[in-house]
């Protein structure tokens, strides 16, 4: 540098940042550090100005306007003991920085966190979100993260802060014990509990996070794929009356599908005489009248001679789970298993003779 850039740094009399441009700290260019006593310093909102001295922290400025004296320079004053005129220059390290809140920073799960669920067991969670955060404590965050470069942005924190937040939530979650099936709905209790408890480490670093939104908390497909069948089941419920539905859905596909040819006509033929036969079974048995009834009652045995009497009487016991069948039950009322001692089709559910070897209801290869 020459000679007027020399004079002319000797002379700076307005410091002031304007664009900050999405950056946390600014280091203001001064020719060889020389700032004028009686310079103007102007510190906008959301700003705050730091004077360092040979590398120590001397003085803080908020916003506002200041002509650097030694009312408004005691530490850095006493730090330099002037013996010069007040108007005389000085060197000192002057950064600004933003105090603004920066959002919509974004955190994410770089590996699945494995957590236990009381229901499906250990399970692997992916999640993503935003989250905020904006400088609290100026002088802590100059010491403990910035240090002494020219410029800092959110690009150079935001990998460590992202740890930090991934860290946290996975503790939470192991810590509230919240099943699968109920994360969705507690998102939001999540997000403050997390901003909550994330506190602490991001006031030591000289920043607050004033706010986490968790925007998608994901289980791999095998266990989502769990999830869809025991809803399906939980759907279903009673087999035998399942059964009968999805008979009932076969002939109406059946009748809305003229153009199915023969093999769709023999499916739609085959769960016609299913349901048929299963409304006939159902009409024929005999309603007992009241007196029938109520002798039916008092003189049936209980506990285990049921299932004895009704052995007698060409009752036979379920395979699966015990339970007596009556002669015109092809399946078990309590858990679908077929009735022991008879083959049904596995298309349609008519019985099949036993050395039979397609269904004679709708042709089905046994």
């Amino acid at each position: 540098m020459g000679i007027f850039s020399f004079i002319k740094g000797q002379f700076i009399e307005v410091i002031e940042w304007e664009n900050d441009n999405g950056v946390l700290v600014h280091k203001f260019p001064a020719y060889d550090n020389a700032i004028k006593m009686g310079a103007q310093l102007t510190v906008r909102e959301s700003q705050a100005a730091i004077f360092l001295n040979e590398g120590q922290i001397a003085d803080v400025f908020g916003p506002g306007r200041y002509e650097l004296s030694t009312q408004n320079l005691p530490v850095l004053t006493a730090l330099r003991s002037w013996k010069h005129m007040f108007n005389s220059p000085f060197k000192a390290d002057v950064y600004f920085v933003n105090t603004a809140q920066f959002t919509d920073l974004r955190w994410g799960t770089t590996n699945p966190v494995i957590m236990r669920d009381p229901e499906f067991g250990m399970i692997r969670l992916r999640g993503y979100g935003v989250y905020a955060i904006k400088v609290k404590d100026p002088a802590v965050f100059l010491k403990e993260i910035f240090g002494t470069r020219q410029d800092f942005s959110t690009e150079s924190i935001t990998g460590y802060l992202k740890s930090l937040i991934v860290s946290g939530l996975s503790d939470l979650l192991g810590e509230t014990k919240i099943p699968v099936a109920d994360l969705s709905s507690s998102y939001d209790e999540l997000s403050a509990q997390a901003t909550e408890k994330l506190q602490p480490k991001f006031a030591a670093l000289g920043l607050t996070v004033t706010g986490i939104t968790i925007e998608n908390l994901s289980l791999p497909e095998e266990v989502e794929r769990m999830i869809d069948r025991k809803s399906s089941m939980n759907i279903a419920g009673n087999l035998d009356q399942y059964m009968k539905f999805q008979a009932a859905e076969s002939m109406r596909e059946a009748a809305n599908n003229p153009d199915g040819g023969a093999a769709g006509t023999g499916v739609g033929l085959g769960a016609g005489m299913a349901m048929g036969q299963m409304f006939t079974q159902a009409m024929n048995q005999p309603q007992p009248s009241p007196a029938q009834a109520q002798a039916s009652a008092a003189s049936a045995p209980s506990g285990g001679q049921a299932a004895d009497a009704g052995a007698s009487h060409g009752n036979v016991a379920c395979t699966g789970c015990g339970h007596a069948l009556q002669p015109s039950q092809k399946f078990c009322p309590e858990c679908g298993t077929p009735r022991p001692e008879k083959k049904f089709c596995s298309e349609c559910g008519g019985e099949l003779a036993a050395s039979a070897k397609f269904c004679s209801s709708c042709g089905t290869k046994v």
